[in-house]
């Protein structure tokens, strides 16, 4: 299951992401808190293996590093860029959700966050060197519209630049309004970024069991990659 789904196209996609946003926060209201051993855990994996990825190929983003992140919900990926040392004034957002995009405004008053659809980003070609897409593509089922999203995502990078991807692999058998998205489909989705793709984050229903007694047990499971339900990528716009 995503984490934070904020993405859309249709009118008919933005009003069922929209729903699921509040079922999930109705029905697991703790499911992808902070305090979460479970969640904790895979945020510590997925941004330790970004950012080592990201530095091997020398893209690790600087203080006025221009980053934007679609779908960013609660926080996201932009309160670890400025634990990174990016200045809130070099981010950028874009989000569906207007609950979640003013409360992230509140927190990061500085930063130039929207309340945009992400099929159709109100930026120019070229403005940024870091986009994230976490836990997005796979919340948008419709195949014309994560098409249109991927497009967009490629217009508004930089020649240089690359995007940051996290989002799980396979389907949920107990959630249907998510389809995972394989490595496969990452290159169709994005045929002009290159860039390394790498398995990550212990599967949920394991992680769920295992991490609120034994952190060490966890981690030592997730260092299995068939246990692994996740992708991350860096994939680079040819300048």
């Amino acid at each position: 299951m995503s984490r934070e789904p904020a993405a859309g196209g249709s009118s008919g996609e933005r009003s069922r992401i929209l729903a699921e946003n509040r079922r999930r926060e109705r029905d697991a209201p703790g499911l992808y808190a902070t305090w979460n051993p479970a969640e904790q855990l895979a945020r510590h994996t997925r941004r330790r293996l970004a950012a080592k990825l990201l530095r091997q190929l020398d893209l690790f983003p600087r203080e006025d590093t221009r980053c934007l992140e679609i779908g960013f919900g609660n926080g996201g990926w932009l309160l670890e860029l400025l634990a990174w040392g990016v200045k809130e004034s070099s981010l950028r957002g874009a989000e569906i959700d207007l609950l979640r995009a003013h409360a992230t405004r509140r927190r990061l008053p500085a930063a130039g966050l929207c309340l945009a659809d992400a099929a159709a980003l109100p930026w120019r070609e070229g403005s940024f060197e870091l986009v994230i897409a976490s836990t997005v593509f796979t919340s948008v089922l419709d195949p014309g519209v994560r098409r249109r999203l991927a497009g967009e995502v490629e217009r508004v990078l930089a020649p240089g630049g690359a995007l940051l991807w996290y989002d799980f692999a396979f389907d949920s058998p107990r959630n249907r309004q998510v389809a995972g998205i394989g490595r496969r489909q990452i290159r169709r989705l994005f045929p002009g970024l290159q860039g390394p793709i790498r398995s990550v984050t212990l599967a949920p229903p394991i992680a769920r069991r295992v991490a609120p007694w034994s952190s060490w047990l966890a981690e030592l499971l997730e260092a299995f990659p068939p246990l692994r339900t996740h992708r991350l990528a860096v994939l680079i716009k040819p300048c």
